[in-house]
């Protein structure tokens, strides 16, 4: 995704992120350049990356709430949508993807300003820029319906949107910039094929600090919170499987060699996490559970999405195998050691998934594969590389995430009435109830 084949260099002078902007832009020309098998997988790929947030996220978000909030969380993975896709045009892409400044990029296409049929990105040369801003769109879009996963049941709809458009703004497109549009954190050699500190990582890390915030559920604890549906549950985890196809092997950016091994592995990978994550409840509590079954899928697809561009099949299948050990203990020990109630495991599975994704790609990174040789073949250096892009991505979301929360909640209350969390967001917020 982005500039993962893409180097940029820095610029001479630092940039204050949000108040000084960089206009160093790039050369965008019109060229004949355009791939037509390129831009047709390219098209599918974007197509399969909005399908993971609805239906795919919606339906698996909405599956593990109970009966009275169903509604309210399919909502707020629509709302991303529609929020997210306008501000993604008006700035989002210009800023991210449009010049190479350290901290932010340019407002050159600002609502697509010069953009014409035939203009490529820099960072993607053999289809058109259009194709390549929406297709960076879709990232953006499920990376802001994520985060709500953890505030699930709770968060009043109004707070939610004006805090998803603020954390875009101020989480989302800096960090978008800094990994792969050319930023600092690209320019130092960090690898993110797909998203591990983009998407997951920072989703997790701001899921972390709102559910903090927000506080815990009534009856957290105490009340049977069990899901309402698994089923749906279920139904989501194999449209984000399939999605996934077109997050990591579109990231590739053309209809190469490369996407096909991204896929390969982002497959295997999800094979590898769902077994073992059953196999632990297995052997821990004698039933393998079907919520633990698709956890350890989500796991394994979230942990390979970094990686996914830079490893072969079998080392995809061992990062598989650690993302279910990892972020089993995370949803369970971890939760429990630290008291915090993330309702659907957004830092569990994403956070701490990601985090070991981009570690496991600076271990596993494979010259022959994506340019770049990690630990396994003799540079350690990356490793070290990418434990500087996890502390940088952590540190920013988390940060920022909790400051925009309390300027929201200046304005509208984060939290929904006892009275209104007891009778379900379904009819308080939205009107409407299932039957």
């Amino acid at each position: 995704m982005g500039a993962h084949a893409l180097r940029a260099t820095r610029s001479a002078a630092p940039i204050v992120v949000g108040a000084i902007v960089s206009f160093a832009t790039p050369a965008f020309a019109e060229t004949a350049e355009i791939n037509a098998a390129d831009t047709a997988w390219m098209i599918v790929a974007t197509a399969l990356v909005l399908m993971m947030t609805i239906p795919g996220l919606a339906l698996f978000y909405a599956g593990m709430v109970r009966k009275k909030n169903v509604l309210a969380t399919m909502a707020q993975s629509l709302a991303a949508v529609a929020i997210i896709s306008i501000l993604w045009v008006a700035f989002g892409y210009s800023l991210a993807f449009v010049g190479d400044g350290p901290w932010l990029g340019t407002l050159d296409r600002w609502f697509l300003a010069g953009m014409t049929m035939d203009s490529v990105n820099p960072a993607a040369k053999t289809i058109p820029e259009g194709l390549f801003m929406l297709y960076q769109m879709t990232f953006a879009i499920i990376t802001v319906a994520l985060v709500a996963g953890s505030v699930a049941d709770r968060m009043r709809f109004s707070a939610y949107l004006l805090f998803s458009m603020l954390w875009f703004m101020f989480v989302y497109v800096p960090l978008a910039h800094w990994v792969w549009g050319g930023g600092f954190l690209g320019a130092a050699g960090v690898i993110d094929f797909a998203g591990g500190l983009v998407v997951h990582l920072s989703a997790g890390a701001g899921g972390l600090v709102a559910a903090r915030v927000l506080g815990k559920r009534l009856g957290y604890g105490v009340e049977n919170l069990s899901p309402f549906d698994l089923s749906l549950a279920v139904m989501g985890t194999g449209l984000l499987w399939v999605g996934w196809f077109g997050f990591n092997g579109g990231s590739a950016l053309a209809a190469n060699s490369r996407a096909v091994m991204a896929i390969i592995a982002t497959h295997l990978a999800a094979c590898a996490g769902a077994l073992t994550w059953g196999a632990i409840e297995w052997t821990t509590q004698r039933k393998p559970s079907v919520l633990g079954m698709i956890s350890g899928a989500v796991a394994g697809l979230g942990t390979i999405t970094p990686a996914s561009g830079f490893v072969t099949p079998w080392q995809g299948i061992i990062i598989g195998i650690v993302a279910g050990l990892v972020c089993y203990w995370a949803c369970t020990w971890l939760k429990r050691r630290f008291d915090y109630d993330d309702s659907l495991d957004v830092f569990g599975v994403h956070g701490v998934g990601g985090m070991t994704g981009i570690l496991l790609a600076g271990v596993f990174a494979t010259a022959s594969i994506g340019g770049t040789s990690g630990l396994i073949e003799g540079n350690p250096r990356l490793l070290l590389i990418q434990f500087y892009g996890v502390a940088v991505t952590f540190a920013w979301s988390a940060g920022i995430t909790y400051v925009l929360l309390k300027l929201v909640s200046a304005f509208v209350p984060l939290r929904v009435s006892k009275a209104h969390e007891l009778e379900g967001l379904d009819i308080s917020q939205h009107g409407e109830a299932l039957q």
